[in-house]
């Protein structure tokens, strides 16, 4: 980089001049119009406003401290002159502590620095014919009007080089480089301009400015009021139209402007907003058969033979459970169960296992036609060879840079922030870092585990069921129901404390690895964000699914945790409709918590803001004024959006075979969250400095890793936690001899057969019920159905026959369905080529031009050039050989 800025002849970070060498900005006063986004001479576009508070009017600070700010930051702006930008300073209308120094980029410093960032700027127009799809009218419906937000024109481009000026589309000067563009390059400057040099190490930045709170804002202007056009014609409203047309709560079934949101925000707001509608879109064919499958189940709910069986007083009113905990838990009826075995039948069906088999193949569909989508938008916003070694590096690293060593490639000297021992150092702090906060939240599912051992045991004493009784609430309020619901909230409410200590603690790390550059330091902190949300949205549903119920002995012999506390069983009910719960209430509190968070903070912080202000509302306000007291959007921009996305992804694959309902949840949330955030960026938040991003980065991966993931999660979840397998070797196989008595297959006898039996008289002293026993029965049934030989036979409470066959089924229906599913994704991911043919046709256009345009131009002045010469050489030789007489 520092190579490339002096072979451009440009002032890398400055020079720090004496006091009496210092350039200052330029004041002038409010020329009360209020919507001019240009300098007072109404010509010079401001580019950048950069706002500080006064020194001499600060008594927070010691005069030693405050003298030192401002020779800081008269430097700095003395350096920003230096490279080319000029300043204009304005004092604040409202409070007058505050001075906001406008910033503008003259032609020269952006075509510099244009060249020096590789931005591809338009050749000529495109003229490829465009295809238009059978569905285009269709579409047209559900688009923005196309005159009062006109589509862009499309450009062959290519990166921008001031040699060849005369070969790119330039109609105006002053339209040439967008707003941001402008903006971007102008943040490029501020990054890298020196304030102040400390033991030979230069500090530069912005962002360091910032952070120590010389200056107390910076940020590019929106172009207008969102409420209303700007009253300047040179000012196009882009916000206000970005707001009717995109943002405002009635657009909420209109596709995206999406060219014109990324002209606006720029590639990495475009781009986010595109996978987000995109996704979206996509949610909707999952939501329609979501709420097939669940429907199917509730016509078929009473068809149920087994639920039935459980609801009739002649079978499950005659079949007494074993207690569910040592000493103070009851023996029960099995029709306690009744309701919920018929709430089962709803989400555990047939119709559950096609949807988890559809949903396999759908998140490839996904995650494939995305891949083609993402190739067109690379093309069409110019960040196809937007290569990361392209990519300038973090001002952070830079200032860091204080060890030699040898570049391997240049056999050059160049200079790192850490040695290779120091890099190793720094790996093992940050991965041992990330393995010891990974382990706190898995003990604090161990905890909430605890909890449910614990409590059950109170709700089985407090919720006493008396086997005689008739009370309506023991069908919904169980001590399991009880338990599960109220350990569900207090998982939600531990998750989301969590969130807010690992959100800190990533950023920790990720700062301490000093990452390259800007992409590096959001794909590192992806990781680990994601990792530490994964552990702690997913693990308690991964306990539930796979092993709550599952290793808990029988009644003569339970399996106990820490020596005290009886593993605990699954809900009479099933695991599969306790997965239900914890999944509905950690996926819509999470989605009504968010949006309640991502809405009320930023508008009680604008109102708090504007009332303070109220006395001082009738004075006229500029733009930048305005735009000041909007939120700062953060330095990590929509990472926490794409985050939010990707773990709601993540429930609506990997545990879909347990809530079909999930992507219809998904679906209305989208919706409202698109909304929601153009509602944001355009009304709450200052406009984001505009940012060039090729894809989603990191995300991708992950995507791809959760699709993966949730075929096995599925597979598992019918296998091992849903009733399916069972049902269906009872069926196939212990419904008819050599095993059962019935002539046909049947599922009647099911529920006899599958729970064991157990003698009361077998009851160890620790764990004997105080209540009596009901009637003169001598046995009781597991809860659970663990297949089991009765008492008195020769291997009793052994696994019987049923048990393997069973386990044998649910491992080769996991084994078929994964390889079935995995060769299916193969398949489509083969014929679904990652680019369509109509994007490699304009890239290689575009090649083809820009080879044409600027490299042949180069040979034509080459060939010209070397023909003068030749002409003149030819010229000497005759004359030198012309006979004298002549």
């Amino acid at each position: 980089l520092v190579l490339e800025l002096n072979q451009a002849n440009i002032p890398t970070y400055g020079t720090l001049p004496d006091q009496q060498n210092l350039h200052t900005p330029e004041w002038v006063d409010f020329d009360d119009k209020p919507d001019s986004l240009f300098f007072k001479d109404g010509q010079r576009r401001i580019d950048f406003v950069l706002v500080y508070e006064d020194e001499s009017k600060k008594m927070t600070h010691k005069r030693s401290d405050r003298k030192k700010q401002k020779r800081k930051r008269q430097v700095y702006e003395s350096n920003l002159i230096n490279n080319g930008l000029q300043l204009e300073a304005t004092r604040s209308v409202l409070d007058e502590k505050l001075v906001f120094v406008k910033v503008h980029a003259p032609w020269e410093v952006l075509c510099t620095y244009a060249e020096v960032m590789h931005i591809k700027l338009p050749l000529q127009h495109n003229d490829l014919k465009t295809r238009h799809s059978a569905f285009n009218w269709f579409s047209r419906l559900f688009r923005v009007d196309e005159n009062i937000i006109k589509p862009e024109q499309e450009f062959f481009t290519a990166p921008f080089q001031k040699e060849h000026l005369s070969n790119f589309y330039i109609q105006d000067k002053d339209t040439f480089f967008n707003p941001a563009t402008r903006s971007r390059i102008v943040y490029f400057i501020l990054s890298r301009v020196e304030y102040a040099t400390k033991n030979n190490v230069k500090k530069f930045g912005i962002n360091k400015l910032l952070d120590t709170g010389i200056y107390k804002a910076a940020f590019p202007l929106h172009d207008s009021s969102f409420r209303h056009q700007s009253t300047d014609p040179n000012c196009p409203s882009e916000r206000y139209l970005l707001y009717r047309e995109w943002a405002h709560p009635k657009n909420i079934f209109k596709l995206q402007p999406l060219d014109f949101i990324r002209k606006y925000y720029g590639e990495k707001i475009g781009i986010y907003f595109a996978w987000l509608g995109f996704y979206t879109n996509m949610l909707t064919v999952a939501a329609v058969v979501g709420v097939g499958c669940f429907l199917y189940g509730c016509l078929t709910k009473d068809n149920c033979t087994w639920s039935q069986e459980v609801c009739d007083p002649s079978i499950g009113g005659n079949i007494i459970m074993c207690p569910q905990c040592d000493k103070v838990c009851t023996y029960w009826n099995l029709t306690i169960t009744c309701e919920s075995s018929k709430k089962l039948c709803m989400f555990d069906s047939y119709g559950t296992l096609v949807f988890a088999v559809f949903m396999g193949i759908w998140v490839t569909f996904f995650l494939e036609f995305w891949k083609r989508r993402q190739a067109e938008l690379e093309y069409e916003w110019d960040t196809v060879e937007y290569l990361e070694q392209e990519e300038q590096v973090r001002p952070e690293y830079e200032a860091r840079c204080t060890h030699v060593v040898m570049n391997e490639i240049t056999q050059q000297e160049e200079y790192v922030p850490y040695t290779a021992w120091g890099k190793c150092v720094r790996m093992t702090f940050c991965t041992s870092a990330i393995f010891f906060w990974i382990l706190l939240i898995i003990a604090s599912v161990v905890g909430i585990i605890v909890y449910r051992l614990s409590v059950f045991l109170v709700f089985s004493a407090k919720l006493s069921q008396h086997i005689s009784g008739t009370e309506a609430i023991r069908k919904y309020l169980t001590p399991q129901t009880a338990t599960s619901v109220t350990a569900s909230l207090i998982s939600f409410v531990v998750i989301m404390i969590l969130n807010i200590i690992y959100e800190k603690v990533a950023i920790l790390i990720t700062d301490f690895e000093l990452p390259r550059t800007q992409t590096d330091y959001e794909n590192s902190l992806t990781t680990k964000m994601f990792l530490f949300q994964f552990v702690n949205y997913y693990s308690s549903c991964f306990y539930i699914a796979f092993f709550k119920g599952k290793f808990v002995g029988h009644p003569g012999s339970p399996v106990y945790w820490l020596g005290k506390y009886r593993n605990e069983e699954c809900d009479p009910g099933g695991c599969l409709l306790e997965l239900t719960t914890q999944l509905a209430i950690i996926v819509g509190g999470k989605a009504i918590w968010n949006n309640i968070q991502e809405v009320l903070v930023p508008l009680v912080k604008n109102l708090i803001g504007r009332y303070s202000a109220a006395a001082r509302s009738e004075k006229v306000v500029p733009r930048w004024e305005h735009d000041y007291h909007l939120q700062p959007i953060g330095k990590l921009g929509l990472f926490y959006e794409y985050l939010e996305m990707v773990i709601q992804f993540g429930f609506v694959t990997l545990f879909v075979a347990s809530f079909p309902l999930a992507p219809l949840l998904a679906l209305v949330n989208n919706m409202l969250e698109i909304r929601l955030d153009a509602w944001k960026l355009t009304t709450q938040f200052r406009r984001m400095v505009p940012q060039k991003a090729q894809d989603i980065g990191a995300w991708q991966p992950i995507l791809q890793g959760i699709a993966i993931l949730a075929v096995v999660t599925n597979a598992m979840i019918i296998a091992f936690t849903s009733d399916m397998i069972p049902r269906l070797v009872y069926y196939w196989s212990f419904s008819v001899p050599p095993y059962g008595s019935h002539s046909t297959y049947t599922m009647k006898g099911y529920i006899n057969s599958t729970l064991s039996v157990f003698n009361i008289s077998d009851f160890k002293n620790a764990s004997k019920p105080f209540s009596p026993w009901f009637g003169n029965q001598t046995t009781c049934r597991q809860v659970y159905r663990d297949l089991r030989y009765p008492p008195g036979h020769q291997h009793q409470y052994e696994h019987n026959i049923y048990y393997w066959h069973v386990i044998a089924a649910k491992l080769a229906f996991i084994i078929v369905m994964e390889h079935v599913i995995y060769f299916v994704k193969f398949v489509i991911s083969y014929v679904i080529p990652d680019v369509s043919e109509k994007t490699k046709s304009k890239v290689k256009r575009e090649k083809y031009l820009t080879q044409k345009l600027l490299h042949e131009n180069d040979l034509k002045g080459v060939k010209k050039n070397m023909s003068k010469i030749a002409d003149k050489i030819l010229k000497g030789a005759d004359s030198t050989f012309r006979p004298k007489d002549e």
